[in-house]
């Protein structure tokens, strides 16, 4: 099936053209425009317009952090066998799995074929590749380790995806839980109360001031009550991410979950695994300090994590150690800041943030575990407390009936 691509193109003079040309595949039309004398720059697929977009974008499949480290790690094993790149990615465009991921490398290869650098193609695809992979690549090809770049990448993306895994297993079991809570008393209060309402009515019974609390409040949930309640949580959850969007509301809502209990220690160790294991993998793949510090703020993850960084950055580079700035802020540990200060005075800092980033992945899995081991007896106890007043609520008015008929 014929395709229209759109491409860009230098030809011998120096001029550069620009043109749109039908063809079955992407290397078609670079070998029809070297054919031409002309250097092709970019090459690519026309894409349609309209409603037909919104389609094509929709039926997108996403790739996920499995699927990039699957393809950093067969592109690093063929690089590595001596295999070159442009035959490397070619077999992966034919054996990728997702077709996103797919497309994407396919893109690649062409951009390499057309002179470009690797780590430049990948740079055009930010939202599968960040500055982080595309600095490391470059740092490869400029030193000839490619291939051992690609491992580190391999590790760091698995470790990263861990982290992140462990971090997501902490919070959907809690919101699980309370989901089911809130879900059993509302069906209680819709569906159980009304009948027994109903029966403590017909029998005449003076109700105790708890059954009327919750005769009253399934009163409120089953009628237009519910409905302001359900509205009030939509718009509060709208209203906190619309605020969360602006630049503020990002830093204020950052600081506020560091400053929480048990969340904020559990977050501020995150920050420090990810920030030393990214540095540290920066660094030893020979991407320059203050280059290292800009890439970790930006994929820190966290606005006030992120400033720290970049004013950490601003004293490095009027000339003081990596360590200096770091003591002035409580999200660095005093232990972070001495290993780091020693890394420094050893010329093996890259080690050193490396063991740093080793110790807060085994710290961040302690608390998680003592996160669970915190909560689950909590929502038990709350779960407990509200069905537990339910049921003896509706059950006094029983007993009481029971007292006057055996008098």
């Amino acid at each position: 099936m014929a395709t229209t691509f759109k491409w860009t193109a230098k030809t011998k003079g120096g001029t550069i053209q620009q043109g749109e040309m039908t063809a079955a595949t992407r290397e078609e039309v670079i070998t029809s425009l070297r054919n031409q004398d002309m250097t092709p720059t970019i090459v690519n697929e026309k894409k349609a317009v309209g409603f037909q977009v919104d389609l094509f974008k929709k039926g997108k499949k996403k790739i996920k952090d499995k699927d990039v480290i699957v393809f950093t790690r067969q592109f690093g094993n063929m690089y590595g066998a001596g295999i070159p790149i442009v035959q490397a990615l070619d077999i992966l465009t034919k054996q990728t799995e997702n077709p996103s991921l797919r497309n994407v490398v396919g893109e690649i290869k062409g951009d390499v074929e057309s002179g470009m650098t690797f780590a430049e193609s990948l740079k055009k695809h930010p939202q599968v590749f960040d500055d982080l992979y595309v600095n490391l690549v470059a740092a490869g090809e400029a030193g000839g380790v490619l291939d051992t770049v690609l491992q580190r990448l391999t590790i760091y993306i698995e470790k990263a995806m861990r982290l992140k895994s462990k971090i997501k297993g902490a919070m959907i079991y809690p919101i699980v839980v309370l989901g089911i809570a809130v879900l059993v008393v509302a069906i209680i209060m819709i569906f159980v109360i009304p009948v027994f309402a109903k029966v403590f009515t017909d029998m005449g019974v003076k109700l105790p001031l708890p059954t009327q609390l919750v005769i009253s409040f399934s009163n409120f949930i089953a009628g237009i009550g519910g409905l302001i309640i359900f509205g009030l949580m939509i718009a509060a959850f709208v209203g906190f991410r619309m605020y969360r969007k602006t630049a503020s509301g990002h830093m204020e809502t950052d600081r506020l979950l560091l400053k929480l209990p048990i969340i904020g220690i559990l977050i501020n160790k995150v920050a420090v695994a990810r920030f030393t294991r990214t540095l540290g993998t920066l660094i030893s793949s020979g991407v320059p300090i203050l280059d290292g510090l800009e890439i970790c703020a930006k994929s820190s993850g966290n606005k006030v994590v992120e400033k720290v960084i970049f004013d950490v950055r601003k004293e490095v580079t009027a000339g003081k150690t990596l360590s200096e700035p770091m003591n002035k802020y409580s999200i660095f540990p005093p232990m972070v800041v001495q290993m780091i200060s020693v890394g420094e005075s050893t010329g093996s800092l890259d080690q050193m943030l490396s063991k740093v980033a080793d110790f807060y992945d085994d710290e961040v899995d302690n608390s998680v575990a003592n996160l669970t081991t915190l909560l689950e007896p909590m929502l038990m106890i709350f779960l407990g407390v509200v069905i537990g007043f339910i049921v003896v609520a509706l059950y006094m008015p029983i007993f009481k009936l029971g007292a006057v008929v055996g008098s």
